[in-house]
């Protein structure tokens, strides 16, 4: 039998700062539960809100692998390193922070929300130097099935991140879409947007998420108005 556990959206933990509308899927901050201390390799699944003109200042990490997803408008990068990238829709970022960064993250636009997901895992090697790279996966993503977004394999049309036992996948799947979701020792399930329905578990809304431990092949069929999914597969 499949070991299945759901974390509805409202169950996440919540940061509301009035420019920033954030829910955590795992402990984060000054949040903490034994029971969401992360999944695999996976620690951090933060979907956030962040209001025109306001973001996060510069501020430092070490030693993660970070992956940005944006679902709406636009969130503006720089980094120690020299790096600067303006994210949108499609366009995956990895961030390696390594020996340490220092970067910042801001709505690029005075007039709309930016809504995106940021997710970490643990590298596979310690102290490396510190990296960015963006991939637009639009042209892809527009076949309505799952595709690799971030990988630490030596797979094409990814960003790759330091951790060779970790892959993310997404997808934007038309309504009726059935995929098959890819299996691995852990795997984390987030409906980023959208609605459907998952083999074993029943129906997933927005920002649900369905943790599966040594899972089987399982299916999701996206809902009437579609869904968007993220999906991480580690040891």
């Amino acid at each position: 039998m499949t070991p299945i556990s759901v974390q509805r959206s409202e169950e996440r933990f919540l940061t509301d700062a009035g420019w920033l509308h954030s829910r955590h899927s795992f402990n984060f901050g000054h949040h903490f539960s034994p029971r969401h201390q992360g999944h695999g390799l996976l620690l951090v699944n933060n979907d956030d809100v962040v209001a025109p003109g306001q973001g996060f200042g510069t501020h430092g990490h070490r030693d993660m692998e970070i992956v940005t997803w944006v679902l709406s408008g636009r969130l503006e990068h720089h980094d120690s390193e020299g790096n600067h990238g303006v994210l949108y829709p499609g366009l995956a970022q990895r961030m390696s922070a390594g020996r340490g960064i220092r970067h910042s993250e801001m709505n690029a636009s005075k007039d709309e929300p930016v809504h995106f997901v940021q997710m970490w895992v643990l590298p596979d090697s310690n102290g490396v130097q510190p990296g960015y790279e963006q991939v637009d996966l639009n042209n892809q993503l527009a076949d309505g099935r799952l595709v690799r977004i971030a990988s630490g394999k030596d797979h094409e049309h990814t960003v790759h991140i330091h951790q060779r036992d970790a892959e993310l996948w997404g997808g934007r799947l038309p309504a009726g879409t059935t995929v098959t979701l890819p299996v691995d020792q852990h795997v984390h399930v987030f409906v980023a947007l959208g609605a459907g329905t998952m083999q074993s578990v029943g129906t997933l809304d927005t920002g649900d998420a369905v943790r599966l431990t040594h899972p089987d092949p399982l299916g999701f069929t996206a809902g009437p108005e579609g869904a968007e999914l993220l999906v991480w597969a580690t040891a």
